[in-house]
């Protein structure tokens, strides 16, 4: 049992959260979990559930309060004497297992002494992921609000402008523009963040749009308070205006992080940059995720859904028999969330892998294949005495592919395998469970819509986020990008942007500064992976109407048969005989564009 303070007050176990109802006993809850191990004296106690308007009878209601929260403990299985009552109040013990708040100071210690700016940022990242909307929504205690919520939520911003300045020291000016333009428009009084922005901006090329943003926190800064941009913008803008390059972002440390001791401080005029050695060549399509044996695999950001796909595997990497390795294959569509569903699973079960986890992907931004050879190169020697490793070979094409890998999985290890294809002759020769991922359901569409964008944002427009769903085909990829342009763009109402997508789709399931983050373009990748044959048959499926294509949908020959089983095995239709064929409604639509431009293009080729 976990208990997790930050956002609304909750009892987690595995997975499952069961989120309190607004109460005393919440309230109660709410004022020990912020002290863990401490004494909580009595008169803070009535404060948190009474603030001044506190009744005669005040202690004796505290009392019944503890028996309340105790018969609450039990339904819940909390076992256990929780709450120790002490001379002067009550302590409720808790570590990092099982509060959040705990785990969350335990990460920023952790990243303060991690000596590099990869483990920093690594630890910093799985932090933020602790925090899961607004702080104690549902505990109605006017006091905590007041004198508790605001030094928490100062911890988080500090630890967020920390990580936003690691990032963009690392040149990752694209993946932290949309961590700093949220908080730039959340909090504009931190004008650290308004400066983060504007130099992410400026450095991916954004110029006028960095000049623009100045100008609004400039002219903000002087309607409300009368004052102009710190110093640091200033000079910011200065070098904007000038066209300077700005050279390597600069990290400082003399600001301490919450939860760790303040660093000392250093002479000389400016803090130094971080810098940060090349990473392995097998990284390259991951760079913010490690490879080799890292400190810990961040869990990926927003994950949702997929519960039971992800209890399975937990339960299969779990089961390892000695000697042998465990083969987890993750087939599906292009888009479908296998690699983001791999790195969640590899985040689950790290601690059973002492030995490390590899994450390998087996493509390169090319398209081609990486060999068997170039990606043991970055695998340890069989029987070099580490431990169970847990290897994510991932978008991988074929089984030659993987078996000569399975090796440095041996002694009980095990591989989660990431592919378009079913990969059913890799399952003949080494066993394993295949999960063919399908689209997220609505309600799963929904949970990943409140995780990117903010419960508030989709609760403001329930039917237009859920029509976003529908017109993204609940599709994740299609998800992930819309909330991003909804995320970068805080005044478009969520109505305005499904309309505007509707108007074109997929073409505009596309962000314009990350061409991996674009539904088309990982369809045409995927579509120029087969045969000129097999492209073929798959525009003329967007000549059939409907979704749903009988086995002679192409014709009756052997070879139109082999087709609409190829097209299957690379993820671009689902099921098939003795049933029909499905194909996904984006990819429908994709399908019947290709075969358009066919018509007027002969002579055009497959995408690529």
């Amino acid at each position: 049992m976990r208990f997790q303070l930050l956002g609304p007050l909750s009892i987690a176990e595995g997975h499952d959260a069961v989120v309190l109802k607004p109460s005393k006993p919440s309230s109660l809850l709410a004022a020990l979990l912020l002290h863990p191990g401490s004494v909580v004296s009595t008169g803070y106690l009535l404060r948190a559930l009474w603030d001044e308007d506190q009744p005669a009878t005040a202690r004796a209601a505290l009392q019944s309060c503890v028996l309340r929260l105790r018969r609450l403990f039990t339904k819940y299985g909390v076992m256990g004497d929780v709450i120790e009552a002490v001379p002067g109040g009550y302590r409720m013990n808790a570590d990092a297992d099982t509060l959040d708040l705990v785990r969350f100071r335990t990460l920023v210690r952790a990243a303060d002494g991690a000596g590099d700016a990869e483990g920093e940022l690594y630890r910093l990242k799985e932090a933020l992921t602790l925090w899961q909307g607004p702080l104690l929504a549902n505990v109605p205690s006017p006091m905590l609000h007041r004198d508790e919520v605001p030094g928490l939520t100062e911890e988080r911003l500090r630890t967020l402008e920390r990580a936003c300045d690691i990032e963009l020291a690392l040149g990752r000016c694209h993946q932290v523009l949309v961590d700093v333009w949220e908080a730039a428009r959340r909090h504009p009084g931190r004008e650290r963040f308004s400066e983060q922005l504007i130099e992410a901006l400026y450095r991916t090329g954004r110029q006028s749009e960095a000049l623009t943003e100045y100008r609004a926190v400039k002219g903000r800064l002087k309607e409300e308070l009368g004052i102009d941009p710190g110093a640091a913008l200033q000079r910011l803008e200065l070098s904007i205006l000038r066209g300077d390059d700005l050279g390597p972002a600069a990290v400082d440390r003399t600001v301490p992080l919450p939860g760790g001791p303040a660093p000392a401080l250093t002479s000389g005029p400016a803090p130094l940059a971080l810098t940060t050695s090349p990473a392995p060549a097998a990284a390259a399509s991951h760079p913010s995720l490690p490879v080799g044996a890292p400190p810990r695999v961040p869990p990926v950001p927003c994950f949702t859904g997929r519960s039971a796909e992800r209890t399975a595997i937990a339960a299969s990497l779990a089961s390892g028999s000695p000697g042998a390795s465990t083969v987890v294959v993750l087939s599906g569509a292009p888009g479908i969330g296998k690699t983001a569903l791999a790195l969640q699973a590899a985040h689950d079960a790290q601690d059973r892998f002492p030995g490390g986890v590899f994450i390998l992907p087996m493509t390169r931004p090319d398209g081609s294949s990486v060999t068997p050879a170039e990606a043991a190169a970055e695998l340890p020697a069989p029987g070099a005495g580490r431990g169970r490793t847990l290897l994510i070979l991932d978008d991988v094409t074929t089984a030659d592919q993987v078996r000569p890998l399975l090796a440095a999985a041996a002694a009980g290890g095990a591989a989660v395998v990431t592919s378009r294809r079913g990969l059913a002759g890799l399952v003949a020769t080494h066993g394993g469970t295949v999960h063919r991922l399908s689209t997220l359901d609505p309600v799963e569409s929904e949970q990943l819509l409140t995780a990117a964008l903010g419960r508030a944002r989709v609760d403001a427009e329930p039917a237009a986020a859920q029509e976003l769903a529908r017109v993204c085909g609940h599709f994740p990829l299609g998800l992930r990008i819309a909330a991003a342009r909804l995320l970068t763009r805080p005044g478009l109402r969520v109505a305005d942007c499904v309309a505007w997508l509707a108007e074109d789709l997929p073409a505009r399931l596309s962000l314009a500064d990350d061409p991996r983050m674009s539904v088309p373009q990982v369809f045409a990748r995927a579509l120029h992976r087969l045969e000129p044959r097999w492209r073929e048959a798959f525009r003329q499926i967007g000549h059939h109407e409907g979704l749903l294509l009988p086995s002679g949908a192409l014709g009756d020959s052997a070879e139109a048969e082999e087709a609409l089983e190829r097209l299957a095995d690379a993820g671009l239709l689902e099921e098939g005989p003795p049933g029909p064929y499905r194909i996904h409604q984006l990819l429908k639509i994709y399908a019947r564009r290709q075969a358009r431009e066919e018509t007027r293009n002969p002579a055009a080729q497959a995408p690529h």
